[in-house]
């Protein structure tokens, strides 16, 4: 069964190297945002397994999204993939809850790992 997955990045870039760096293999359907608004008007209708989460976005950073769909209790395995490695903002996205938190540029390696470790992959 195919894993539903949202990529949420303002960084058109970003979204392909992340896409590049999925585990070969994966059964996914990827959908992307590019705003953090952008990505709530999508999880307000769909349910996502999986949502690759970055943390600086002009409209509304991810922190904020992590608390609006907290607030709304989504269920979802949100996975934190951003440049911003500062332990506050790590901390803070795991208290908000998010799964994960791994830094770009992305090391597949570390990718497939922190999946396997969450059993989504």
């Amino acid at each position: 069964m195919s894993i539903s997955l949202l990529i949420v990045d303002d960084s058109e870039f970003s979204r392909n190297m992340i896409k590049r760096s999925l585990p070969p293999g994966w059964d996914v359907v990827i959908d992307e945002a590019s705003s953090g608004l952008e990505a709530l008007n999508y999880c307000s209708s769909l349910q996502f397994d999986v949502i690759f989460l970055d943390l600086t976005m002009p409209d509304m950073d991810g922190l904020d999204v992590l608390q609006s769909l907290g607030e709304r209790g989504y269920q979802s395995k949100i996975f934190i993939i951003s440049a911003d490695i500062q332990s506050s903002s790590e901390q803070i996205a795991l208290a908000r809850g998010a799964q994960d938190f791994l830094a770009k540029p992305i090391d597949v390696d570390k990718l497939t790992a922190m999946l396997q470790r969450h059993e989504v992959l």
